[in-house]
This record gives structure tokens, C-alpha cells and sequence, in this order.
């Protein structure tokens, strides 16, 4: 990257993330996943052991299988989980999504550790930046995703996608054109989450 606009433009990028529940049906190319692919895979990783490996879910039949994965796993627990922590609004939105929108995406990508290539300490810290990047390259191409481990929980999503024993799936992002645009996201202050030096010790 060079130049104080490319440093701009990433900047805007990186502030204006949202997850979106609400994807449009309309397919996407190969070009265009390979690009997030690419994306992903320049994450950093422990060791430069690079452990993850991505299963491309097109086919309606799968993406609907996981999606009352998911679908389960909120009903049995997450949602009484979720339901005390998140504002009125969000729980209804993230009750749909989980319960039918997911499966609505025309593109699931599930994102998987292999074990075989990691020390099981280091797994999820090498293989969630490769989703967040993922994540970030999609809104670079105008595209909406979000981070979800929901379908993750269980033996189900593994079974489903014939996976070795030595490969766990970790996230599921589905990708699509946005259904409609978003505001930008709310974010506590940084300097509430932020000590200098020390604990305690305000920014």
C-alpha cells in the first residue's frame, strides 16, 4: 500500500464494518470468492503455519442444512443466552437472522482449523484473523458478510461437510450483496477501554 490515501481509504474500512443479516440472493462469481480467499490467507498466523482451510458452501440444500444447524444451537440456549444481553431491537434482528436468514446468503464460507498444522493452543488465534479478513475484504468489494460461530458448536457442521478429524469448523461467514445500507457501527470511546502503562492509569 503506498500513499496517505490508501492509509485513508483502509482506515474508513476498517471503521466502517457492520454485520450484515440481510444478504440479497443474487450468486457470486468464483473471481470474487477467490479474492476474499486471498484476502483471508494473508492473515497472520502462528508460525506462519498458516492451519486454516475453507469449505465453499453454494448449494441451497447444504446452506439450508446449516442454517437449522444454527438454527438449533440458537433455540438451544444462545437465544435465552443472548436475549438479556442485546437491546430490543438487535435480539429480533439476530432471532431472524438465526433462524432462517443464514441459510438465505448465496455463499457460505466455512472457515476450519486444522489441527494438523497448529499447535491446538494457537488454533483460533491463526484462524479467526483469516475470517476477519475475509470479513474486511468483502465490504472492500461492496459485498456484506458477518462472523459467526453459531453453526459451530456440535458435531453436526462437521459431519455435514465430511470433514477429516483433524479439521474443525470454526466460523461460518456468509457473504452476499447487502439487502440495504447500514449505518456506521457504535463503538464504545477508546480511551474507555484503553490504560497507559498500567492498569488503571488513564489514556
Amino acid at each position: 500500500m503506498s500513499g496517505e490515501g490508501d492509509g485513508e481509504a483502509l482506515f474508513r474500512l476498517l471503521v466502517s464494518q457492520r454485520a450484515h443479516r440481510e444478504l440479497r440472493p443474487d450468486p457470486l462469481p468464483d473471481e470474487t470468492i477467490e479474492r476474499l480467499l486471498l484476502a483471508a490467507t494473508h492473515a497472520p498466523s502462528a508460525e506462519n503455519r498458516q492451519p486454516w482451510a475453507f469449505v465453499v458452501v453454494r448449494d441451497a440444500t447444504t446452506r439450508a442444512r446449516i442454517g437449522e444447524i444454527a438454527a438449533a444451537a440458537w433455540r438451544g440456549g444462545a437465544r435465552e443466552h443472548s436475549r438479556a444481553r442485546l437491546s430490543e431491537r438487535l435480539f429480533a434482528d439476530v432471532d431472524r437472522w438465526a433462524t432462517g436468514g443464514l441459510a438465505s446468503a448465496p455463499v457460505l464460507v466455512v472457515v476450519c482449523g486444522d489441527r494438523s498444522r497448529s499447535d491446538p493452543r494457537s488454533l483460533a488465534a491463526s484462524v479467526y484473523p483469516a475470517a476477519q479478513n475475509l470479513c474486511l475484504a468483502a465490504h472492500a468489494l461492496g459485498l456484506g458478510s458477518l462472523f459467526s460461530t453459531l453453526a459451530t458448536a456440535g458435531p453436526d457442521l462437521a459431519s455435514l461437510l465430511g470433514l477429516p478429524a483433524h479439521v474443525e469448523p470454526m466460523v461460518v461467514v456468509p457473504v452476499g450483496l447487502p439487502a440495504r445500507a447500514l449505518a456506521p457501527p457504535r463503538r464504545a470511546p477508546v480511551a474507555s477501554r484503553t490504560w497507559r502503562d498500567r492498569w488503571g492509569a488513564p489514556w
